[in-house]
């Protein structure tokens, strides 16, 4: 069977379980799992090769491809390997693996999932791991075989950054439907959710006071991610009096976060574009939402909007509006047949639109058309 180098510098971490799970729904190719640090276990029955596997002195083999691009550190840790071609997510990692893929005659495929796209250039400068991306972007949309993106938004981004509109392609991910099965009607709680880093970009802040004002309610509202936003947020939920309602989580592993989302009445993403330009790309968290039954109430802002439809599967409110929030946060807490009838058709949205089965088929399609043109 062909073999795909999966590249992410940071591989199996926490908030990213969506790699994995696209590569392991591969049926035509075979994945290997290639990066600079290992955060978690590799799926079961696959390969991954990290540089801080590699004992001692790892870390200089990791920083100096970080600040050289060099190949060689993964070129020799493939060394029992030859895949017929790489996938990279992210573009900062694509622009890594350029090196690479020449040295191997191999093709590149790099999938864009947000800040890749959105980011400015001075806030990537700004990170020794991001600064090579912006001075070889433009070598990336000469020599890399195809662009994938997770939503239209993002393809979008790309165009306009001079990317060859015929080889970027829309491609959403998805998420496993027989994994993610619709939730009984009567597993639901009054739970608002909310799944996501604490970061400025996902908006949290808001969303705190959105649910201040919902006034005295039954309801509770449960936040699961961690970040550098953990300690001003918690601060922020004391000081609107509401401390005893909300329950920080932290990260979680995804079986739990699933679980979370049985019993929520809703899932609220309340994102918004950064001071730098970043934005949510599509927001992986409302399919699973979608996918377990439950509506969601998103910004519409990003590619946001190609997941939640607006009155049907959840609701659609300007970034940074915190009466539009807590107004449909209030009504959809008020209506029981409304939430159902939108869980009901957001199970349906995915099914059709974010199935990771026929998504992946998709994929591998792709990576034929790109072995072919090779």
């Amino acid at each position: 069977m062909r073999e795909v180098a999966i590249i992410r510098h940071n591989l199996f971490r926490i908030s990213e379980p969506f790699i994995a799970a696209q590569a392991m729904e591969l049926r035509q190719f075979k994945p290997v799992f290639l990066g600079r640090i290992r955060y978690g276990a590799a799926p079961p029955g696959t390969e991954a090769l990290a540089l801080s596997d590699c004992g001692t002195g790892w870390q200089v083999a990791a920083g100096w491809q970080m600040l050289s691009r060099s190949s060689s550190p993964f070129f020799k840790l493939l060394r029992q390997h030859r895949p017929a071609l790489l996938h990279a997510h992210f573009g900062i990692e694509g622009a890594h693996a350029l090196p690479l893929a020449r040295r191997l005659g191999v093709p590149l495929i790099t999938t864009f999932h947000g800040f890749d796209a959105t980011l400015s250039n001075a806030a990537l400068l700004t990170s020794p791991a991001w600064a090579y991306y912006p001075l070889f972007r433009r070598q990336l949309a000469a020599q890399g075989a195809l662009f994938l993106c997770a939503s239209g938004f993002i393809r979008g981004r790309l165009l306009a950054m001079g990317f060859p509109p015929a080889r970027v392609r829309t491609h959403y991910i998805g998420v496993d439907c027989r994994r993610i099965s619709l939730r009984d009607p009567a597993e639901e709680r009054p739970i608002i959710l909310n799944v996501a880093r604490l970061v400025e970009v996902k908006g949290t802040v808001h969303l705190l006071r959105a649910f201040a004002r919902l006034g005295v309610t039954q309801a509770e509202l449960v936040i699961i991610g961690d970040g550098p936003l953990a300690k001003p947020l918690a601060a922020e939920a004391a000081a609107l009096s509401i401390a005893g309602r909300v329950r920080f989580l932290g990260a979680l592993p995804q079986d739990e976060v699933l679980a979370w989302m049985r019993k929520a009445a809703m899932l609220v993403l309340p994102s918004v574009q950064t001071s730098t330009g970043r934005v949510e790309g599509l927001g992986m968290v409302s399919l699973e939402a979608g996918a377990s039954g439950i509506p969601v109430i998103g910004s519409d802002i990003g590619g946001i909007p190609e997941a939640v439809i607006d009155g049907e599967t959840g609701f659609l409110v300007p970034e940074r509006d915190v009466e539009g929030l807590a107004s449909r946060i209030a009504l959809l807490l008020g209506e029981d047949a409304l939430r159902r009838r939108m869980g009901t058709a957001a199970r349906a949205l995915v099914e059709q639109k974010f199935n990771l089965v026929t998504q992946t088929r998709a994929l591998e399609a792709l990576y034929d058309e790109a072995l072919e043109q090779a």
